[in-house]
């Protein structure tokens, strides 16, 4: 945010304009979301991927073999959420589900050789996304340290509302 930017949220918060819109740090987010999907579409079409596949593949190029479980919690996805996706990064040939040879009640996911494959297909797409954002390196490193911060406190406050 500029200086102006910032005077004109804290005027509208002094006047009580705590409820417009633009000055909801959930809606920013929610934007540049929107935004980030955007702008990897494009990016992830030529490889066969939507967004939360894309996920799931970052999640398994850097330690394959992990269980459902494992991959949810890693990215803060339940089983009725993950389970569809698997089942179609499955049929697209990139990961193989398996029964957890010491405990039939975790199932663990493997990439296949395509799978393996499509990691250096993706090795673009970071660069991709740090040229379109226009931010500095060191920006998106305090960026990314400031949403984490965030988003641990979040939920560390919904965890003792529960």
């Amino acid at each position: 945010m500029t200086k102006a930017s910032d005077r004109r949220v804290s005027e509208s918060i002094k006047t009580g304009d705590v409820l417009k819109l633009d000055n909801q740090l959930c809606f920013a987010v929610y934007a540049a979301a929107h935004a980030f999907n955007a702008t990897y579409k494009p990016l992830l079409e030529p490889l066969g991927l939507t967004y939360p596949q894309y996920l799931v593949m970052l999640v398994l190029w850097q330690e394959d073999g992990m269980t459902v479980s494992a991959i949810g919690g890693r990215l803060g996805l339940d089983s009725g959420t993950l389970t569809p996706l698997l089942k179609r990064l499955e049929a697209a040939g990139l990961v193989s589900r398996l029964r957890d040879a010491t405990d039939e009640r975790q199932v663990r996911i493997t990439l296949t050789a395509p799978g393996r494959a499509l990691k250096q297909k993706a090795k673009g797409i970071p660069k991709a996304l740090f040229c379109a954002s226009g931010l500095t390196l060191a920006d998106i490193l305090a960026l990314r340290g400031k949403l984490e911060s965030l988003a641990a406190n979040l939920r560390a406050f919904a965890a003792e509302s529960a």
